[in-house]
């Protein structure tokens, strides 16, 4: 992955140190606004990571000690964390084999009397079929919370993912599509909770330091309970504002490359390419394949061959449960979650990738497959 930044996101960044204000402030608020807007949410609230993102959200729904939280293990581990911080136990639920993602039956399976929420990720960009998930948990009265790192400018039939959700989080880590070094974002229809979220990332101070200052007069300010410093800075949200713009184009020229992909790796064998699902339409923020079993090399192999041609790929999306600081946690039989990260790897996908690079890329892969 390679974000593109340029020009624009440097004159922003330029711009916000000269004008002296640099911590969370005007342009914090500004990009709060267009980036709920842009996803179909009442209220946006910048924070410095999509992992405080979740844990705001999770503490917002009041979740702690003796709480189950369903969440993937195919995820990357801040999911999982996340649930820890409040106190809160993850119990892994498996995801679809095509998507990647949790659906309805998944979550059932593992459900249990102390299940108190239900985490979802749209893994990779990949939107998950949130319709069913809302209606499934409206009916055991589970809150759904939305894990979109991944997943700004995702669809869900014909809106944007986070459209609707009860909390949404998102990161504008490099890997994403729109990114501001670090950072990340809760959205929310619930005006209740979007003011408790800001209160909880700045200490739990019931004003804001930007809104004393503006004030023009002395604010003793009080703080309301324990919170946390997860704040945002103006210098991040004017590189975001940037990006928000290019939006659009970056979604664009990714589905052009994947589709590319795809074309091009169709008549390799042994070779499954993730595809769109019927409900919705993926930004590609990862281009993963997934390798039959009788593959003549392995995914860890497979990942040096490219290595030696020069080409950065990487292994798939992780499978929390088989990490150590996670030996022994509760969790469902978990098949498709084993196998695709197993037998997963992403490909190279970025905006000013190629059709030369591209093409370095699905010759090796050919190579690779026609071996005896």
């Amino acid at each position: 992955m390679v974000p593109w930044l340029g020009e624009e996101e440097a004159r922003a960044a330029s711009d916000t140190v000269r004008s002296g204000w640099v911590a969370q402030g005007p342009k914090v608020a500004e990009f709060e606004r267009a980036f709920a807007e842009r996803v179909g949410a009442r209220h946006g609230v910048a924070v410095s990571s999509c992992t405080t993102a979740l844990h705001l959200a999770l503490v917002a729904l009041g979740l702690g000690p003796g709480d189950q939280v369903v969440v993937p293990s195919l995820s990357f581990i801040a999911t999982a964390n996340a649930v820890r911080y409040v106190g809160a136990e993850p119990v892994f639920a498996d995801v679809d084999l095509a998507t990647g993602n949790l659906t309805a039956a998944t979550v059932d399976a593992v459900r249990t009397p102390a299940t108190k929420a239900v985490l979802l990720v749209h893994q990779g960009g990949v939107p998950a079929d949130v319709a069913a998930l809302r209606a499934a948990c409206e009916g055991w009265g589970l809150p759904l919370v939305e894990d979109a790192a991944c997943a700004i400018g995702s669809t869900v039939d014909g809106a944007s993912v986070g459209r609707g959700a009860l909390l949404a989080a998102w990161s504008f880590h490099p890997r994403k599509l729109l990114t501001t070094g670090e950072g990340g974002m809760v959205t929310t229809d619930d005006a209740e909770w979007a003011a408790r979220l800001r209160r909880l990332r700045e200490h739990g101070m019931n004003v804001s330091a930007a809104e004393r200052h503006a004030s023009g007069k002395p604010v003793l300010e009080s703080y309301l309970e324990t919170g946390f410093n997860y704040r945002m800075t103006d210098i991040q949200a004017a590189v975001g504002l940037a990006q928000l713009a290019k939006l659009d184009a970056l979604v664009a020229r990714r589905r052009e490359l994947a589709a590319r992909y795809t074309e091009l790796l169709a008549d390799v064998p042994g070779l499954t390419p993730v595809t769109d699902p019927a409900h919705g339409e993926g930004n590609f923020q990862s281009y993963w394949v997934l390798l039959a079993e009788e593959f003549p090399v392995g995914r860890d192999e497979l990942l040096a061959v490219l290595a030696e041609a020069g080409i950065s790929a990487r292994r798939g999306i992780m499978a929390s449960h088989l990490e150590p600081a996670y030996a022994g946690h509760p969790a469902g039989p978990l098949p498709a979650t084993e196998r695709i990260a197993r037998d997963s790897l992403i490909l190279p996908l970025f905006h000013t990738l190629t059709e030369e690079q591209q093409d370095r890329v699905v010759a090796v892969l050919r190579e690779a497959a026609a071996r005896p």
